[in-house]
């Protein structure tokens, strides 16, 4: 299977999130909105229902062996499963059986989000409350329970949805404060230590590994993103906020589309716009022609190499807002691929 074809029938789709605290109602709206081959359908996450159903919560229920609750300061290690884990792991049932209601006899990919190894490093605290990020045995423990943890979730979800091939999307927005040591120490006085980027890479090949023979996405919505990393860590997407990208990231997205890897841009605002109105589709995507032209990239790959979403998740929108988004990225998705140029 080519790097391309992995993704081929995902000209849009949405980054995980999704407001409000109903999982059937955010199923239906997921699969609804990128059914018939129009996108990529995900596993929806609905972080408003409180601690452990947000994206760091929502993954310490899956790793394995190792179990965290809740602090004022934010998620922390802990010694057995308490209550806080247990919630986690009931929400996220939750939601994988509103997703095996609505894809009764589905057949085509399926995108299912976790924290990547090193947000989630900068995020969980060990016992004394500064972050595992600062004990390389801890972040070593971290993301081979993540592995493991994710190998187990990606198979019951392909039991659930026995026709999806499942696309493994890793939640990065911390990756590249890692890389540039700007993730503060719990005083807040000082920071951790810049991570080595081929320890940092290494670890992330390792976690992507959980996808198996399946596509892999790395999504940040933070500046910098560092692409030539996450290729060489095995992605074979990577999505980010279009929005934010600079002219010296430029080469190394020419880069990265010459080589294969697929671009999910955020094109679409994750939250209500203060006009009230979203552009018309063509319209939001008329920086993606511009870089394409820029770049001297053949205008008849756009389809085959962009995937069409928010700028990021959409917990904090409106319900009406999140539905009408998911709908706009499929149109601008139609309207690259119908005139390239």
């Amino acid at each position: 299977m080519s790097e391309k074809s992995k993704f081929s029938g995902c000209p849009a789709t949405g980054i995980g999130s999704m407001p409000g605290g109903d999982a059937r109602e955010a199923a239906k709206t997921v699969t609804g909105s990128f059914g018939d081959g129009e996108g990529l359908p995900h596993l929806a996450e609905l972080p408003a229902r409180g601690p452990g159903a947000d994206m760091i919560g929502r993954t310490i229920g899956l790793l394995v062996d190792l179990y965290g609750h809740v602090e004022p300061s934010g998620w922390r290690i802990s010694d057995r499963p308490g209550r806080d884990t247990r919630r986690a792991r009931s929400w996220l049932g939750e939601d994988l059986d509103a997703l095996e209601e609505f894809t009764q006899g589905y057949e085509g990919p399926l995108k299912v989000q976790a924290v990547g190894p090193w947000t989630l490093a900068a995020a969980l605290e060990r016992r004394g409350g500064e972050a595992a990020l600062g004990d390389p045995g801890a972040c070593r423990d971290l993301a081979s329970s993540l592995a493991e943890g994710l190998r187990d979730h990606l198979g019951e979800v392909r039991r659930r949805v026995p026709g999806a091939e499942v696309i493994l999307q890793l939640d990065e927005p911390s990756l590249t404060a890692v890389l540039r040591g700007r993730i503060r120490t719990a005083s807040g006085y000082r920071t951790h230590r810049a991570v080595d980027r081929q320890v940092v890479e290494g670890t992330l090949r390792d976690v992507l590994a959980a996808g198996g023979d399946g596509a892999t996405v790395v999504h940040t919505c933070a500046p910098e993103v560092p692409f030539g990393l996450l290729r060489r860590a095995g992605a074979d997407g990577v999505s980010f906020d279009f929005s934010l990208l600079t002219e010296r990231e430029e080469d190394a997205i020419g880069e990265a589309v010459e080589g294969g890897t697929q671009l999910f841009l955020g094109v679409v605002p994750g939250t209500d716009p203060a006009s009230g109105a979203l552009s018309d589709p063509g319209g939001s995507v008329i920086g993606v022609r511009t870089l394409w032209r820029r770049l001297g990239l053949n205008p008849g790959t756009l389809s085959q190499s962009v995937v069409i979403t928010p700028s990021c998740g959409l917990a904090g929108a409106s319900p009406a807002y999140a539905r009408t988004a998911l709908a706009h990225c499929v149109r601008a998705a139609r309207s690259l691929a119908d005139n390239p140029e």
